[in-house]
């Protein structure tokens, strides 16, 4: 079979679906449900129809009759009978992501784990123990007790040593990891990964003087298998291999980000002497290996919460062969060390005044307080603002709308697209600035129902619910008009206010009002594109000052360099697990109320978002 546009071909068996057939043609299709026939994404022509067999009951759901007409079908549910020709239209193609890459980092004296030492002697000749031997003297005459240790490893590297060179010892708290021959005390290099759900980004840092020398970033791969956490912990706890696999494409991708680090920046996998790498608390046991059924059942709890500290090897992760990986703790279930190095990042652990910070994404991780102490918690937030359940929605792709701006009077819409190109559909912070604006604009009401009696042909009624057009049919990259739907505005409503009521459960535990915050840290994939005042006007962040948010970008890749870089930072790290206070939002009767209270738009109580109700237009007319 063959896959347009880009003319790949796959010989595969009668019964296999079209994702599995585009996935030996080394093609990505999206997969938001993993496999399962819920979400939609993967919506292919398929010519001749006859090729596959009869639409399913997902198919016949999701897809109109038209569309199946067509020749449309849901490629995780098409299963092939004959040879065909396969069609992937531009919205069911993986572009290229927009990736968070960097983030604020806060300042930590330079003092990584990892040091390089010169020794100019000449090595004895004779047996290793002795030579073994002349170097922890060397090594003390420079300062080293006679506490320093050879790794296993270590000890290997001293049978390729030639009589009469000088020698570089890589020492990692107290242990010779490496010991190479000649001056390559300049060649010290570690790496900073954050594992997340959807992307995996790297720093490849220079340990001499703590820069950042080259970043990557890759798709995670296990999104095959669901995009969000739940569906990765069914598939994880289905079969033994299935954990397998998830571990193996953690790996590879994480050495895929390693290798394109050292690639620009003209380096060897070899020379990289310890791996700092943090993820949300299901992303770290996939990347380990460890089971991940406990986490998809109460009390939730992980295999291990303490920091690991390991050859990078005994994972197969790419580095010196006696290279260190290092894993920070986690703090609970659902909060992960790529929490704990956000903290790291921004530092609100020492702030003098009260502070939030909120990493949004499918789960949101929630911190308030100070330096008298931290209370946290999660919450379910939701796959909407990373396009999930939106029925035009898509991730920060090329071509998603990230902005957008609604004409108070005309109801005209300007935006703008990632990567400049006509619009495929509409990204996380895109859903944010069109549920804003139409409030402002009044053609939205509290329960996120669009008006009736609005004069524009952009709100009209589709499969029975009204929807805005944001941009017709002819002007969009995928040839369909792209909307945002009632149903659209129930799940962006139901998103920000698990978002907005996590907060609000955490100021009140800490007995804080929102007016008594210093700032707002939104962490996470939202950045840039973000409009405070209309984060602020739905309703998903308690209403501060505008100036007061700070979007802190990748504070879990900034959290894990400071860790890789300052050994402060690490104590810090260490500690932090027991000084935060874990709250299960489950367990707490108020978090149910603030929730149905949040559902409304910007709240039932529309007094604490004074903005939302000054910028709204009048709602009689």
């Amino acid at each position: 079979m063959v896959f347009k546009p880009r003319d790949r071909e796959a010989a595969v068996p009668q019964g296999m679906t079209v994702m599995e057939a585009a996935s030996e043609a080394a093609l990505k299709l999206p997969s938001e449900c993993g496999g399962q026939g819920s979400c939609g994404r993967c919506r292919v022509l398929v010519s001749p129809s006859s090729a596959v067999k009869p639409p399913s009951s997902s198919e016949t759901r999701l897809l109109t009759e038209e569309e199946l007409e067509k020749g449309y079908r849901l490629a995780c549910q098409a299963i092939l009978e004959d040879d065909a020709v396969v069609d992937v239209p531009r919205e069911s193609r993986t572009g290229k992501r927009k990736f968070q890459t960097r983030g604020i980092e806060r300042a930590y004296p330079f003092e990584p784990s990892v040091r390089k030492l010169h020794l100019g002697f000449e090595t004895v000749v004779g047996e290793d123990s002795i030579i073994e031997d002349g170097i922890l003297e060397a090594a003390a005459g420079k300062g080293f007790d006679d506490l320093l240790l050879f790794s296993p490893r270590a000890l290997e590297d001293l049978q390729g040593l030639n009589n009469g060179s000088s020698v570089t010892l890589t020492i990692a708290d107290g242990m010779i990891t490496s010991v190479e021959a000649g001056d390559t005390s300049s060649r010290l290099y570690g790496m900073a990964v954050d594992i997340g759900t959807s992307k995996i980004v790297g720093h490849l840092v220079d340990l001499n003087d703590g820069k950042t020398v080259a970043v990557a970033s890759v798709e995670n791969p296990q999104d095959a298998h669901g995009e969000d956490v739940i569906s990765r912990i069914t598939f994880a706890s289905k079969a033994p291999e299935n954990l397998e696999e998830l571990h193996r494409l953690s790996v590879e991708a994480v050495n895929e980000v390693i290798q394109s680090s050292c690639s620009e920046a003209g380096i060897e996998p070899r020379e990289i002497h310890e791996v700092v790498a943090v993820g949300n608390t299901l992303m770290h046991h996939l990347f380990m290996g460890l089971e991940a059924e406990s986490l998809g059942r109460a009390p939730f709890e992980p295999v291990v919460k303490e920091s690991v500290r390991m050859m990078a090897s005994e994972l197969g992760v790419s580095s010196n062969p006696g290279g260190v990986l290092y894993l920070p703790p986690l703090i609970a279930g659902f909060v992960g060390s790529d929490a704990v190095a956000g903290l790291v990042a921004t530092g609100i652990f020492d702030s003098e005044e009260p502070v939030l910070m909120v990493d949004i994404g499918t789960n949101t991780e929630v911190f308030v307080g100070d330096r008298s102490g931290l209370v946290s918690c999660s919450c379910a937030s939701g796959p909407a603002f990373e396009g999930g359940h939106i029925k035009h929605g898509v991730k920060a792709v090329t071509g998603a709308i990230e902005r957008l701006r609604i004409d108070p009077d005309t109801l005209d819409v300007e935006y703008d697209t990632i990567g400049g190109t006509d619009p495929i559909g509409i990204c996380g912070s895109a859903m944010i600035d069109a549920l804003a604006e139409l409030w402002k604009c009044g053609v939205v009401d509290g329960f996120g129902r669009l008006s009736s009696e609005a004069k524009t042909p952009r709100i009209r009624v589709a499969d029975g619910r009204r929807e805005f057009v944001v941009e017709w049919a002819e002007a969009t990259g995928t040839g369909r008009d792209i909307a945002l739907s009632e149903g659209d505005i129930e799940e962006l409503l139901l998103a920000k206010a698990a978002i907005y009521s996590a907060c609000s459960v955490m100021l009140e535990r800490r007995g804080l009002e929102a007016d008594e915050l210093s700032k707002i840290y939104v962490a996470g994939a939202f950045g840039e594109s973000i409009d405070p005042v209309n984060v602020v006007v739905m309703g998903m962040l308690p209403e501060v000052e505008p100036e007061k948010i700070v979007f802190a970008g990748n504070t879990a890749v900034a959290g894990a360099k400071a860790i890789l870089v300052s050994k402060t930072a690490r104590g810090i790290a260490e500690r932090l697990p027991e000084e935060v206070q874990y709250h299960e939002l489950s367990l707490d009767p108020a978090f149910n109320q603030e929730f149905i209270d949040a559902i409304f738009l910007p709240h039932r109580e529309p007094e604490r978002f004074p903005t939302a109700q000054r910028l709204s237009r009048d709602r009689s007319g």
